[in-house]
């Protein structure tokens, strides 16, 4: 009886507590979805544009050269007895100084036999001279009883030419001997800097020897390379008196920044690079060891040093200017318009480093966006910081 009764109670706890399990769940709040995010407009930065004409500027690079660069060899041979001191390597000469002195004794008694000979040759010919009166007279009064073919001997002129001849030779010598007795002094043919001295005193040198290299110091050239495609906006000399356009020299590796030395376009090279194919263009710098007043404080530049070149270009006319950092992929530049981000397709005359000038697909009044933006698509809403944007 007792097992029956403890059946029936567990039935009852059973059933109850089913019952109270399925109020429960009949009754639970259900939950409702709601949106966690609202679409806001992207905040941004922008800049207006310029329109206007401009002049770019061709960054390029090249190889610093000497305008004038010479061998120094001696034209007669002989001993060195004396070197000037400036005539070292890295020393600076005048246009004209004395650098070496080869010994000029036997060239002076050289000289002093080609005026005996002189002296000699010019007594004859006075002689001679004499002799033509003599031989004058004589001719007259034979005149008459010879013949006209004979006229030139007995006035002796086929003796007057030769004297006059050995003058001339003599005089030629002369000038040898003094030409040869001068070239023992070597001189500087212009202001230069001495690069190497191949000679000292007691040095034994013969025509043709070298004795050192000069670089001029008046002018360095830079041979710089550029793009063919860009040498239409390169002001070029055209020999009517007209300059080429400016520059701005600067050594990257070796010079402060906001460093430079200024050039001017001198002259196109017409020949391409062979392995780069890119046109040379060669500038002129005056000055460029920075000897003159004008030029105190700037650096020197170095024959074969690597140095930046900054050619401004001919003026470009009616084009937006533009930071070459806002230009999107494929051309395309990001405008905030309305409120809304417009992408725009642009034509572009001409890009430098640090601009792009744009001839179509920009207006003067155009704000272009300057900020990076994750998500890029038409019609984007944009804002500006602290600007209220219509819900």
């Amino acid at each position: 009886m007792n097992w029956k009764k403890t059946l029936l109670i567990c039935v009852t706890v059973l059933v109850v507590a089913a019952g109270a399990l399925v109020l429960i769940y009949s009754t639970e709040p259900t939950a409702q979805r709601s949106s966690a995010s609202k679409q806001t407009a992207m905040l941004v930065d922008v800049t207006p544009v310029e329109s206007g004409t401009f002049r770019p500027t061709i960054t390029v690079m090249g190889a610093v050269r000497p305008e004038q660069e010479i061998l120094l060899r001696p034209r007669v041979s002989g001993e060195i007895i004396a070197i000037s001191d400036s005539f070292t390597p890295g020393g600076f000469v005048n246009a004209g100084e004395t650098l070496l002195q080869i010994d000029p004794a036997d060239y002076e008694a050289g000289l002093l036999e080609r005026q005996s000979e002189l002296h000699q040759v010019s007594a004859d010919l006075e002689l001679e001279l004499g002799r033509q009166e003599l031989a004058k007279d004589d001719y007259q009064e034979l005149e008459g009883t010879i013949s006209s073919e004979y006229k030139t001997l007995v006035l002796r002129e086929p003796q007057l030419k030769t004297a006059q001849a050995r003058v001339e030779a003599a005089q030629a010598a002369l000038q040898r001997a003094q030409l040869d007795l001068d070239r023992t002094r070597i001189r500087a043919p212009f202001a230069a800097q001495v690069l190497t001295r191949d000679a000292n005193v007691g040095s034994q040198v013969s025509p043709g020897e070298t004795l050192g290299q000069l670089v001029g110091t008046d002018f360095y050239w830079v041979e710089a390379a550029v793009p063919v495609s860009n040498i239409r906006w390169i002001e070029l000399p055209d020999g009517s008196g007209s300059i080429g356009s400016p520059a701005r020299v600067r050594n990257r590796a070796a010079w402060p920044e906001g460093t430079f030395r200024t050039a001017r376009v001198h002259s196109l090279i017409g020949a391409l690079e062979s392995r780069t194919r890119l046109a040379r263009v060669l500038l002129t710098i005056a000055d460029p060891l920075a000897h003159d007043e004008a030029s105190a404080g700037l650096p020197p530049l170095m024959v074969g040093s690597y140095v930046e070149v900054r050619i401004e270009g001919k003026p470009i006319e009616n084009v937006i200017r533009l930071e070459r950092d806002y230009l999107r992929q494929n051309d395309t530049v990001w405008v905030k318009a309305n409120g809304v981000l417009e992408i725009r397709t642009v034509d572009l005359a001409f890009l430098d480093k640090q601009y792009a000038y744009i001839s179509e697909g920009l207006n003067a009044n155009d704000l272009v966006v300057t900020t990076n933006l994750a998500s890029v698509f038409e019609g984007a809403s944009l804002r500006l910081e602290g600007e209220e944007v219509a819900q």
